[in-house]
């Protein structure tokens, strides 16, 4: 972690960014496009060095997790990519089409089903399908029908070629549990978070978990329709899952991703603004709303985003992307 925040500080001054005045002053000068260019490439650097540190590790099993908003799909299609260039043939798999049949689902302490924890995947079954591929055995891998809470076969028989890598993304995927039974040698896992380091002024820093809540809040209005006040109701809960299922097993990980973009709240200030003001006095949302807004005044809002490129991690969650 501590060398994740180490190379953060390095890319902001290369950046040229420490304070939220250096990042404003960019889209008040309308000299951003650079910005964003040098960002990306960090990120497209990165990933580039983790597909090439696997392919020479000949490692066939890549377990990507990270807690909620971390980009993970699309770091995962874009490391699957690099896999590509290294000359290697990588199958995406989600953890999602491993969960148990609705009916199995175990009750969280609230006496709902919870979603969340690891005994809501079919491991069993996931263990055998993950050996089986590795030993080159044909696989009915299932497609998890979300509306009707059960698995479905027949959809994707597979059978991987000699070498062929595995790429699998999930909240569980850095937890022992779920892999003891698979060869600790065919492993390469990776935890992904956006961590920043950058500050509003000498005395104040920005929290990563305020960057998260924007994100999610901003992608769940476009995909599902949640206001944000539904987001900021449920951000305890994901947060108190996160600490349980997630954070105590990073120290797993083989390489971390810093998935942070060093201008994102400034685009993510456009979209997440008009959601925050729809929250009204009479709300109990309203306090949390009002200190994300006064949050957000700190940042001047970029004046494109279309400039954004299609396969950069914040499309995950403003739109356009074309992995996700």
């Amino acid at each position: 972690m501590y060398e994740v925040f180490a190379e953060e500080t390095r890319w902001d001054k290369l950046l040229g960014i420490t304070f939220a005045y250096d990042l404003n002053r960019h889209f008040l000068k309308n000299s951003y496009l650079d910005l964003i260019l040098l960002s990306e490439a960090l990120h497209e650097k990165k990933i580039a060095m983790i597909a090439e540190e696997i392919h020479q590790q000949k490692k066939r099993l890549i377990l990507i997790a990270g807690p909620s908003s971390s980009g993970k799909t699309t770091f995962a299609r874009r490391l699957c990519i690099q896999l590509r260039v290294t000359g290697l043939k990588p199958l995406y798999l989600g953890t999602d089409d491993y969960f148990k049949e609705r009916e199995e689902t175990p009750l969280g302490p609230d006496g709902e089903k919870d979603f969340e924890s690891l005994g809501a995947v079919d491991i069993e079954l996931f263990t055998r399908q993950m050996n089986d591929l590795l030993e080159g055995k044909k696989v009915d891998l299932p497609e998890f029908d979300f509306i009707h809470g059960t698995k479905v076969y027949g959809k994707r028989l597979t059978t991987l070629e000699s070498g062929q890598p595995i790429v699998i993304e999930g909240i569980h995927g850095l937890n022992p549990k779920l892999t003891e039974a698979i060869p600790d040698e065919e492993k390469y896992r990776i935890f992904i978070s956006p961590l920043t380091q950058l500050n509003i002024d000498g005395y104040n820093r920005i929290s990563t978990t305020d960057a998260r809540m924007l994100r999610r809040m901003v992608r769940d209005n476009r995909t599902r329709g949640n206001n944000a006040a539904m987001t900021i109701r449920s951000w305890p809960k994901v947060r108190a899952g996160e600490d349980v299922n997630i954070n105590p097993y990073n120290s797993e990980a083989d390489a971390f991703f810093n998935s942070h973009c060093i201008y994102e709240l400034a685009v993510l200030k456009k979209y997440a603004k008009p959601l925050l003001m729809e929250i009204t006095q009479d709300m109990p949302e309203y306090p949390e709303a009002q200190r994300m807004l006064e949050f957000l005044e700190f940042f001047v809002e970029m004046p494109d985003d279309t400039l954004i490129p299609n396969n950069s991690i914040m499309r995950e969650f403003i739109g356009g992307s074309v992995l996700v």
